[in-house]
């Protein structure tokens, strides 16, 4: 009797298809990095919204083709590091920010430093974010999510760059913007998640005019990109602040009455 022979345990994959649309918002993070190193500040910043299209594409892939993973959630919080965190930063960087060399030595460490606290945020921002996910309310960000942050900085440099107008003239305003986008990402500011309310099938639908205004977005997109992107991305920025004071003066009013 021949002695039975056990099959070799199967080597742990990975879900391709999740993963490779990770893979292509990590490369266009990459590439917003080189294409901003050589002053191509509009390819730069076109890729950091292509790596933003593309992270919201690979999660509902996952989803929708049962393919999630754990392999997949820690992948995508690295490349979004990449993409979201140091593409901006740099790309701000190379655009304005080392422009505050010309006003000394100081303010020349102010401009990297300044880079530098927008890339450690967005790893704070996404740190929190996984550690949070299960806990809290899916209709709502804790902080401005690390894309939108990316969008505000990319729609800036990008609008600018549009306009014919240098970042060395702008490097205060790029300097206040790198400086808010960072601590909005890690304050305690609430933000809507646009994934509608509750649990189950009815999740993530959201109000009808949701659809109009993003109509409305991708008509304006076509007629001109950068401006679009740097007032959406302004507006949205805005709105956990606003929505703070407003709650506080409701709080105020309720207390008062």
């Amino acid at each position: 009797m021949e002695p039975q022979t056990t099959a070799p345990p199967r080597g742990r994959g990975i879900y391709l298809l999740p993963n490779l649309f990770t893979t292509g918002g990590l490369f266009a993070g990459f590439f917003a990095i080189i294409a901003a190193s050589q002053g191509r500040y509009g390819a730069a910043c076109i890729a950091i919204f292509v790596a933003g299209i593309l992270d919201g594409i690979d999660g509902r892939v996952a989803r929708l083709t049962n393919t999630q993973s754990e392999f997949g959630v820690q992948y995508d919080s690295l490349a979004d590091l990449i993409s979201f965190g140091m593409a901006p930063a740099l790309v701000m960087y190379h655009w304005a920010l080392m422009s505050m060399k010309l006003d000394g030595v100081t303010l020349g460490k102010i401009g990297w430093l300044a880079a530098f606290l927008y890339a450690a945020c967005a790893a704070l921002r996404l740190a929190r974010f996984n550690s949070q996910v299960a806990t809290v309310d899916k209709r709502w960000f804790i902080g401005l999510a690390s894309p939108a942050a990316a969008g505000l900085m990319a729609s800036f440099v990008w609008t600018c760059h549009e306009l014919g107008l240098a970042g060395e003239d702008l490097r205060y305003g790029a300097l206040a913007v790198t400086v808010v986008a960072a601590l909005l990402m890690v304050s305690r500011l609430r933000y809507n998640s646009f994934k509608g309310s509750g649990t189950g099938p009815r999740a993530e639908r959201v109000p009808f005019v949701a659809l109009l205004i993003a109509l409305g977005i991708l008509i304006a997109l076509w007629v001109d990109p950068p401006k679009t992107l740097l007032a959406a991305a302004t507006l949205y920025a805005l709105s956990g602040p606003v929505l703070w004071f407003w709650r506080r003066r409701e709080v105020a009013r309720a207390e008062a009455s």
